[in-house]
Formats: C-alpha cells, structure tokens, sequence
C-alpha cells in the first residue's frame, strides 16, 4: 500500500501526461444527457455545459413515462432484517436493492420500456451476480419481460451509456470504494434519460467526498415516485410536470404494485387471446353464411332459368305457353297445378 501511494499508481496515464504538462484540452460541453442530470456530475469539470441537441430535442424535455422524477435518490431500508452481507471476504451484496431494482426493472417493462433502453449497474461484482439471479428467477420466464440491456459494474460499463440507468450503491456500514470521486462521476454520467440510485441514504449523505452530487440528490424525496395514472411508455407531460407522485414505502410495496400490474396485464391478455382463439370460428361462420347465399343465388338463378324455358315451350297441342304460364315450378323442374306432377 505504501508502494503504491509513494509510486502514484492510482493516477491515470492521462493524469500523468497533464502533470508532466502536455498541452491537452478539456471537455467543456456534454451532449449525452439531459441538463438536469448533468448537473450532478458538471461540477466535476471547469465550466462544463450543454450542446444544443440536449437543449432543444423533445425527447429530452418529455417526462419519463410512469415515474414521477427523471432522477432519485431511493432510500431501501433493511430487507428481511439486514442490509449488505458478505457471504465471502469482499464479495458484498444487498439483498433488498437487488429486489427493488428488479422490481422497477419489471414496472418499466410492463409499460412498455424497451429492455435495451434500461442498464442496471452496481459497485460490487457480488452484488451484479445477485441481480442476475434475481432477474433469472422473476423476469427470464417471462418473455415479454426478459433480462435488460445490460447487468455489470460501474467499472465495466465505463465509456459506455444507456437511456435509463438503475444504480445500486450496496453498503450499508461504510462507503467503500464509492469514495473515489472518479467512479462516482462514472456511475452519475452514464444516463442519458433516467437516473435511478438506489443506496442507503444515512450513510452517503454523510459522505464528505460524495456532497456535491448528494446534496442535489437529497432536495428531492427519497421514496421512489411513480405516475400510477400512465400506463405506456409515452407521456405528453414533461421533465417539469411532476403531477401527483404516489410515493413507495419500502421494497415490499413495490413489488405488491408490479404484482397488481401483472394481473392487469394477464387480464388484458387473456382477453386478447380468447378473441384472438374466436376469429377462426367467427370466420368459419362467415364463410358457411357466404356459401350458403351463393348456393340459394345459384338455385334462384336456375329455377328462374327453367321458368323462362317453360314460358317459351310450346305444348303437345301447339297451344301457346301463354296457358301454362300460371303454373307454379319448383326447383326440382316440377309443375304442379291442383297438386299434380307435370306429365310433360
């Protein structure tokens, strides 16, 4: 440890090309992310601002359908009684915000978010495989729910974005490595559209390092926000337009919400299917009422056709079958007059 804090080896190369002073230039002006979530991590960068595009795009001025915040801080309490857990030395997991995070996960599909539009990240490798077992227990048996766009580290997804990230901080006792100021503008600048950390609060707020971005964090609430009057992925309300949030307690709220909203869904499916499971006999009926007028047609045509030929047929005695005419005719070719068979 002495080694590596007398050798500098937690400076980057490009750290070291600046120290040595190698003219270079800074970024100053981001087109990834909305205005509002660059605020959270601008501060990091001398005179850091916006293009045009994040400015003037509608997409970035619309409300992220079915939530009420296009960035929060979540605060999850102990699940089941605890926290993170270290099932082996440094492999740390939370347990209560890998169901949260699933939980949103699903409440953002069942809208109609697309999986590739949603990155779920966390800090801790142990955590990471905690959220994929998790999405392989309640969202792979699902298809039209299916895993995200990606379940990886902060570290891993570095260069990297998506639309709406899920962040996971995982401790509960101490802050980790979530300290370096690096990584926690890593993990705030990779959302494009939404951001979503889920952590517990009494122990980040307190976190010296981590205040500029917390402190934005904290002026909003700290239970996760949802529009439970939208039921797409698409709003006319926009990032400014709040409504009426309808604020989520805990973890286990959460998932009596995606519960209820999975029946909804499988109502409106079986409806769906019992109408689609009726078309073929409701096109059956059709075309037994279509061939059956076809049928009646054909023989109105033909009965219609053998009245003619009598009409103009004249009789054994040379009479004109003007004497015949008020003869009835069925569709047999039979004549009846009193009830009697035409012997011609």
């Amino acid at each position: 440890m002495a080694f590596q804090k007398y050798s500098h080896m937690d400076q980057s190369l490009f750290t070291r090309f600046v120290r040595l002073g190698i003219p270079y230039i800074e970024l100053n002006a981001q087109g990834r992310a909305r205005p509002s979530l660059a605020k959270l991590y601008n501060w990091r960068y001398r005179d850091l601002g916006d293009l045009s595009i994040v400015k003037e795009a509608p997409i970035f001025h619309r409300a992220n359908a079915g939530l009420s915040y296009e960035y929060q801080l979540v605060d999850v309490p102990d699940y089941e009684g605890k926290g993170e857990s270290t099932p082996s030395p440094w492999f740390y997991q939370n347990q209560g915000e890998a169901e949260y995070i699933v939980s949103v996960y699903i409440y953002m599909r069942l809208l109609g978010y697309p999986a590739n539009k949603i990155s779920i990240l966390t800090t801790y490798n142990g955590q990471k495989l905690l959220i994929r077992d998790v999405i392989n227990r309640r969202c792979a048996p699902y298809p039209f729910i299916g895993p995200p766009s990606k379940v990886t580290t902060v570290d891993k997804f570095q260069g990297q974005q998506n639309d709406f990230i899920l962040l996971s901080l995982v401790r509960t006792r101490f802050v980790g490595h979530l300290r370096d100021v690096r990584r926690l503008v890593v993990a705030m600048s990779r959302a494009r559209l939404g951001l979503y950390v889920f952590c517990r609060r009494s122990l980040f707020e307190q976190c010296y390092e981590l205040q500029p971005t917390f402190q934005l964090l904290l002026q909003r609430p700290d239970r996760l926000g949802l529009n439970l009057n939208e039921n797409t992925a698409y709003t006319d309300r926009t990032v400014e337009e709040v409504e009426n949030p309808y604020f989520v307690h805990d973890v286990e709220e959460m998932a009596h919400i995606v519960h209820d909203r999975m029946n909804q869904f499988y109502q409106a499916q079986g409806v769906y299917e019992q109408y689609q499971n009726n078309m073929p006999q409701m096109e059956d009926g059709n075309e037994d009422m279509e061939s059956d007028s076809v049928v009646e047609a054909v023989d109105g045509d033909e009965s219609e056709k053998n009245t003619q030929q009598l009409n103009q047929a004249p009789d054994k005695d040379g009479e004109s079958s003007k004497e015949v005419a008020g003869m009835e005719v069925d569709n047999n070719g039979f004549s009846s007059e009193n009830g009697k068979a035409d012997e011609n």
